[in-house]
């Protein structure tokens, strides 16, 4: 039995995790810091950094409380070193060596993305995994299709080339006078809605594996915004939401909801399908905080000629049992990291080697 403390904060969740033996969740405690960023529409970057560092320390000892062990049960530290904000990440990696050190625990730096890969490890499964594998990855940060051969073994196939679709979903929502985060208000809102309504773009269809939601984004806002006539219809700055009397009359916001979700949902869906079908992919995984996206599950199900696979609910978001899955896995193939380990906010997924 091998024992991983993991430890996540590469954006706005503080998390703390114990993983045995890369499959089994002893405990995985988030903090989540939603309600700090509200306001802002989106993520504050130093506000998430203080956040981190308020809470790491009682999130860490609980995930240990409730794991039933104590340090000296662990046998190695992970921590999500990149992708992330990188005050955020440095908060994390400063802790975990710390652990690392006082206890003299081997350390494994994670990439974020390879966790949100490892998620799909804590779910039960009647066979083992065959690869090769297609996985969408798509968050608030991140849109990609990686193709995988193996354990650590990554190529990616396309990603977005502007805004990432839970981006796209936060700032639609805002645009439209909704809350954040913008994915699941955007799912709830839709339910009410038409996706036909509205011929919102797919941008990109047909010409490979990379996305691009900006295009979308402006659709959305020339359809709800009122013609413009005179200076007293100035369009409104990118940053700001568009109040209900602001809106064009008639708008129905379920529907543009709704065509907004549905446009997502299809391009990705589609792109992915005919990457998994290209690459002889035995099976099609969905991980990241817009895998939750009920109607993305349900017509990448559809659509798709081999079976899907998603994490569950709770494994969507950003949590540290993904990190400590991951860790498990580097650690077994002898992977291990100094204290002189660094954070990479820009780290890809595809260059995660022993050195940098």
């Amino acid at each position: 039995m091998t024992l991983i403390f993991g430890i996540e904060s590469s954006c706005d969740e503080t998390g703390a995790a114990v993983v045995e033996d890369g499959t089994r969740i002893l405990s995985n405690v988030v903090a989540s810091q939603v309600e700090l960023h509200a306001p802002y529409g989106g993520v504050f970057p130093e506000v998430a950094s203080r956040a981190h560092i308020e809470v790491i320390g009682q999130i860490a000892q609980r995930a240990l409380d409730e794991a039933g062990v104590t340090l000296d049960d662990i046998d190695a530290v992970a921590v999500t070193r990149g992708p992330g904000l990188a005050g955020s990440l440095l908060v994390g990696v400063n802790f975990a060596k710390g652990l690392a050190l006082g206890r003299n625990l081997p350390l494994v730096g994670v990439n974020h993305l390879e966790g949100h890969v490892y998620s799909l490890w804590l779910v039960g499964r009647e066979s083992p995994v065959q690869f090769p594998v297609v996985c969408l990855i798509v968050s608030g940060g991140h849109s990609e299709i990686v193709l995988i051969t193996g354990h650590g073994a990554y190529t990616t196939l396309g990603s977005t080339i502007d805004d990432a679709a839970g981006e796209a979903f936060d700032k639609v929502a805002r645009l439209l006078g909704l809350s954040y985060p913008g994915g699941p208000v955007i799912q709830r809102t839709a339910q009410d809605g038409d996706p036909q309504v509205y011929d919102f773009p797919r941008a990109l269809r047909g010409e490979g594996y990379d996305f691009s939601f900006s295009g979308l984004k402006t659709a959305v806002l020339r359809a709800v915004q009122p013609s413009q006539q005179g200076k007293q219809n100035k369009r409104q700055p990118k940053s700001e939401g568009l109040t209900p009397d602001q809106l064009a009359p008639d708008i129905s916001v379920p529907d543009v909801a709704a065509s907004f979700q549905a446009a997502v949902v299809d391009i990705l869906v589609e792109k992915t399908v005919q990457a998994a079908t290209e690459h002889g992919a035995t099976e099609l995984w969905i991980a990241g905080g817009v895998s939750a996206n009920t109607r993305l599950r349900e017509e990448m199900t559809r659509r798709s000629p081999i079976p899907v696979r998603c994490p569950p609910l709770a494994l969507c978001v950003d949590n540290a049992a993904m990190i400590a899955a991951a860790g498990y896995f580097r650690y077994m193939q002898g992977y291990r990291d100094d204290l002189a380990l660094d954070v990479r906010p820009m780290w890809p997924l595809t260059s995660i080697e022993n050195t940098d």
